[in-house]
């Protein structure tokens, strides 16, 4: 069996070089190194022509060696290629759960979250500050803490927060979770198990199973309350000894010669104060105050969700997402409890109708109630009434990053993408991943501009995932929404045909979806198979030039739909991260050796 010193050796010229020189001291002649008598000129003919014959069999058996060490060489290559491919199977397979953290240095006053004084770092002897401690700041925190790092999270507010998105959590984002030890953040917050959807067009649905097969039996989607999975991510951030969690507001990032030094912030007592560390993560969410300083921020708002509960109901297909295809843009619910169901009803453009003078009430009551299924009719008309109405924009933002010596963007701060796909938190959780794996090498986070350079490569290392899970909300939102375009009705028609076919044509979509299989390719062949798919459709049962007209146009739609979102990404880190110089940067303290 081929070791790993064995591979080294015959992988390495010194190594090659050094082994095949030992035939020569083995066969060299003794006489000369005991030094023999002097001969007459007949013995030292025939002492010529011995060495001779000598000199040709050493030079038959280094020969045989040489080409002995050459057929190991490409075995221990073969060798290690298969090795490599098995290690890269193995790192798909789910990790095993982290072992509980003892002690919690939390406590829970008014709905508020407190740091108990005799523990945690002194905030300027932190290794890392993290700004905000939503689901990407409480995940990192915990996840560099327990790697032995000093942590010092400051969060805007540390009560529970309301929100009425961020409560969908894909498998893939599950598997993810999972891999950083958090997966018990889902256990006393009644979450909920999520398994596939179901899409409903014109009286028509169809469901869609997300692909768990080869997946342990607890893999799948979870939903919940938002603000219950975040209290209990930060329940176990604070766990970890060296992570302190404060209540404060960042106002600044220090800056020194263009390296980022700390923060500045005011306390929750209204006391100003700086902490330092020689690498600041910004988490502060999407609507961060910090991001134009680290990046270009390019932020697009196509429409805005209006969120309401629904009690007492059961949906039409239990522990799935329900997606609605209705005009003018989808509708969605899902469980976020054992009782409640949340609604979400996708307004286009920035400006919703106010709530207060209720035109919000008449339009959801005369517009959107007659569009969803039966079994939900008179609990969303509940709802209304009710009157516990929320809207959200939706935001759309490509990474742009600045390279900063010194600091970092992640979660909502530095990404974002519509949330009708639900990809968020999977994209966040996939960065922590990939964060983590780049910083367990370093011992001394110190060297700004080496650290940066170095850092370069995580925006092209999550680049695949990132933008594949970006691109399908994007592309499904305008896919999704009505419009007057006979083109855009045929490709919308044709995506929930194509869904309803089962087998390959669900389950690579749903794949994607599900952050499963987040693969720039598997995503833009079902793109346009669906737009194909609806070509061939207009052209049966005989081709009109009307029908070749809408074909046509069919196709550009689809090009006209993805092709800026992919470009917005980045096609080259999207597609090639491989030929991205930064893809193969070292560990700064291991350049040297």
């Amino acid at each position: 069996m081929l070791t790993a010193a064995t591979v080294h050796r015959f992988t390495n010229p010194l190594s090659l070089r050094t082994s095949r020189q030992r035939p020569a001291h083995i066969f060299r002649d003794e006489s000369l190194k005991f030094g023999a008598p002097e001969l007459s000129t007949g013995g030292r003919i025939v002492r010529e022509l011995n060495e001779q014959r000598g000199r040709k069999k050493r030079m038959g058996v280094v020969m045989v060696l040489s080409q002995q060490h050459q057929h190991y060489l490409l075995g221990g290559i073969a060798a290690s290629l298969l090795g490599l491919g098995l290690l890269f199977l193995l790192s798909r397979s789910h990790s095993k759960n982290e072992s509980k953290q003892n002690g919690n240095r939390i406590r829970r006053s008014d709905e508020k979250f407190e740091v108990s004084d005799e523990s945690g770092p002194d905030s300027d002897l932190a290794d890392v500050i993290v700004v905000g401690a939503g689901v990407a700041g409480s995940a990192l925190a915990y996840t560099i803490g327990k790697d032995g790092r000093r942590v010092h999270v400051i969060e805007r507010d540390l009560r529970e927060p309301d929100r009425i998105v961020g409560e969908l959590l894909q498998p893939g984002g599950y598997l993810k979770l999972i891999e950083l030890g958090l997966d018990d953040c889902m256990e006393e917050i009644d979450a909920q198990r999520i398994s596939g959807y179901a899409l409903f067009k014109d009286g028509k649905n169809t469901k869609l199973p997300y692909p768990l097969k080869k997946y342990h039996s607890d893999v799948a989607g979870r939903s919940f309350h938002n603000g219950r999975f975040i209290q209990r991510m930060r329940e176990k951030a604070a766990s970890i000894p060296n992570v302190k969690l404060e209540q404060g507001t960042v106002t600044a990032l220090l800056e020194e010669n263009g390296i980022v030094k700390g923060v500045s912030y005011k306390t929750k007592a209204g006391e100003e104060l700086k902490a330092y560390a020689p690498l600041t993560v910004v988490c502060d969410g999407c609507f961060s105050n910090l991001r134009r300083t680290l990046c270009s921020p390019k932020v697009d708002v196509p429409s805005c969700f209006v969120g309401l509960v629904l009690e007492n109901c059961q949906l039409p297909c239990p522990n799935h997402g329900h997606v609605i295809l209705a005009d003018p843009s989808p509708i969605l619910f899902y469980p976020i409890s054992s009782t409640e169901i949340r609604c979400l009803v996708d307004v286009p453009g920035q400006k919703v109708p106010p709530i207060l003078n209720g035109e919000m009430a008449n339009y959801l009551k005369t517009v959107v109630a007659p569009q969803i299924p039966s079994e939900l009719h008179d609990a969303f008309i509940s709802a209304i009434d009710r009157g516990s109405i929320r809207t959200m924009p939706n935001k759309s933002m490509p990474a742009s990053p600045y390279p900063t010596p010194g600091a970092l963007l992640m979660g909502d701060a530095f990404n974002m993408r519509h949330p009708l796909t639900g990809g968020g938190m999977t994209v966040a959780l996939s960065d922590i991943v990939v964060l983590r794996n780049l910083l367990r090498p370093l011992d001394d986070l110190h060297d700004a501009s080496s650290l940066c350079e170095y850092l370069e490569s995580f925006y092209t290392l999550r680049k695949p995932v990132a933008s594949t899970i970006n691109t399908l909300a994007g592309a499904l939102y305008k896919v999704f929404s009505a419009s007057p375009d006979p083109a855009r009705k045929e490709m919308r028609q044709a995506c929930f045909d194509y869904l309803s076919l089962g087998g390959v044509f669900s389950n690579g979509p749903i794949s994607l979806l599900s952050g499963l299989n987040p693969r720039p390719l598997v995503l833009v062949a079902h793109f346009f198979a669906v737009a194909i798919y609806g070509v061939w459709r207009l052209l049966l049962p005989f081709p009109s030039p009307k029908r070749l007209w809408i074909g046509v146009r069919l196709i550009s739609c689809a090009s006209a739909i993805i092709f800026p979102i992919m470009k917005a990404e980045g096609f080259r880190q999207m597609f090639f991260p491989a030929t991205v110089p930064a893809y193969y940067r070292a560990p700064p303290a291991l350049k040297h050796h």
